[in-house]
């Protein structure tokens, strides 16, 4: 009987091990997850600033192309001013 109880004893043992959740378990999760965090955190940071600088430049880009349209109609306007007035200037 007794060689039954201790062979059934090692093969439990192997079937379905004791491990719990102890200390040294729990110390090596939150160990992993920091170090997880501390890898992949930069990178999230870096891609945010990258994507808000990118909209920022989109944005004084549209501005600079309007800008530029609106020197060009004003000088357009200019040329037109400066055309009558030395047409006029003859005239009179």
């Amino acid at each position: 009987m007794s060689d039954k109880h201790d062979i059934l004893e090692e093969t439990q043992q192997i079937i379905s091990p004791d491990d719990s959740m102890g200390p040294f378990f729990l110390r090596n999760v939150f160990v992993g997850i920091f170090l997880i965090l501390m890898l992949v955190f930069p990178k999230i940071f870096i891609n945010t600033q990258i994507y808000f600088k990118s909209r920022e430049i989109s944005t004084l880009s549209h501005e600079h192309d309007a800008l530029k349209e609106e020197n060009r109609l004003i000088k357009a306007k200019v040329e037109t001013m400066k055309y009558k007035s030395q047409v006029l200037d003859t005239l009179f």
